[in-house]
């Protein structure tokens, strides 16, 4: 995949929207229901040394996962710190991994994003309206 194939196919995620938090030229990808004033980012794509790559949002578990699996093609949040590396992975977008695999791995970030917000948030991402309360 492409980076632009990457952004495309994670703004069409419900609530998915680009932001530029770091600077003009390192969009990042933000998941957020309407009632929210500021979304959570799920994926950060981006250019290391002429290579496309994507971070990730994903649980430790699957990070760990995704790195004994794809050893040198999935690595730990190549610009996160320490404390944030067990939750993002840095993925090469022309290395082992497929783009199914790919694929994925971007709705598991989601997921992960979506997941940590609270139920009412979650529905409103669905489309749901909320529970009726007698």
């Amino acid at each position: 995949m492409t980076l632009d194939q990457v952004i495309a196919y994670c703004m069409a995620k419900p609530g998915a929207y680009l932001d530029y938090p770091f600077a003009p030229f390192y969009p990042v990808i933000r998941v957020k229901a309407p009632s929210q004033a500021k979304g959570r980012i799920f994926a950060q794509p981006f250019v290391l040394r002429g290579e496309p790559k994507v971070t990730l949002n994903c649980t430790p578990v699957s990070a760990e996962y995704y790195r004994a699996k794809y050893p040198g093609s999935a690595v730990r949040g190549w610009h996160c710190p320490p404390v944030q590396a067990p939750h993002f992975n840095t993925v090469a977008l022309a290395g082992a991994v497929s783009d199914g695999e790919l694929i994925r791995m971007m709705d598991h970030a989601y997921e992960t994003v979506v997941a940590k917000y609270p139920r009412y948030i979650q529905r409103e991402l669905r489309g749901e309206s909320p529970p009726m309360l007698y």
